[in-house]
């Protein structure tokens, strides 16, 4: 047991976990649905080995049960597996709903946390007062050599109406100073760079105001991120 050497991650402990049960649990792919119950089971079948705690095997079965490749097979038809891999029930719809919330979600955290990064790399650029390369300067072409007999044609005055387009006027928007006035169903939009994307209150919670898009998707957005 001393000889042992520690595992100090959770995706350590996982990797352990698919290599002890490979009925159970896998490393990498779709992963099964795990028995209700099982952090018991695993307590029992090794806490202590590779210096194991329970907190450890916690954290772990936390990150695995999150994961998406987890979340992809929690689908209608699908079984719940022990450590050995025996069927233990199939999923009822209630969780399978659950897992697909779960993933939107996830999906949707990860697409606003780019956008959100690309916003803060183009404000960089800007702070740093770059600019694109400037633009290769073409030289003006000859004008066409006339023949002294060819008859000139009265040049027809070209419309102005590119000229003369008005300049187009930047939209403002109204940023929301709380989120408590907000109220379910209200209509706001959703900053995602220099991008508003229109949007409707689903839930007021502790860490933001979950929002649904006009795609259907729906997102948890904090206060700084939503405007009229």
């Amino acid at each position: 047991m001393e000889n042992q050497p520690k595992l100090n991650s959770s995706k350590e402990v996982i990797a352990f976990l698919a290599e002890r049960f490979p009925q159970c649990f896998t490393a990498e792919g779709e992963a099964r649905p795990l028995k209700i119950g099982i952090f018991q089971d695993l307590v029992a079948r090794v806490e202590g080995e590779m210096s194991l705690s329970k907190t450890q095997l916690r954290s772990a079965l936390r990150l695995y049960t999150s994961s998406w490749r987890y979340l992809y097979g929690i689908k209608l038809g699908a079984t719940r597996v022990d450590l050995d891999g025996n069927p233990c029930g199939e999923l009822d719809e209630q969780h399978v709903e659950h897992a697909r919330k779960q993933l939107e979600e996830a999906k949707a955290r990860v697409q606003a946390q780019r956008a959100e990064q690309q916003a803060k790399k183009r404000e960089a650029a800007a702070a740093n007062g770059q600019e694109e390369a400037p633009r290769r300067e073409r030289k003006p072409r000859p004008a066409p050599r006339r023949s002294e007999n060819s008859d000139r044609k009265p040049r027809a005055d070209k419309p102005a109406a590119k000229a003369q387009r008005a300049p187009r006027e930047e939209q403002r928007h109204t940023p929301v100073s709380d989120i408590n006035a907000l109220s379910v169903g209200q209509a706001l939009k959703v900053k995602a760079g220099n991008n508003a994307m229109d949007a409707t209150v689903l839930e007021i919670t502790k860490d933001g105001v979950r929002v649904q898009l006009t795609s259907g998707m729906s997102m948890i957005v904090r206060a700084e991120h939503l405007v009229f």
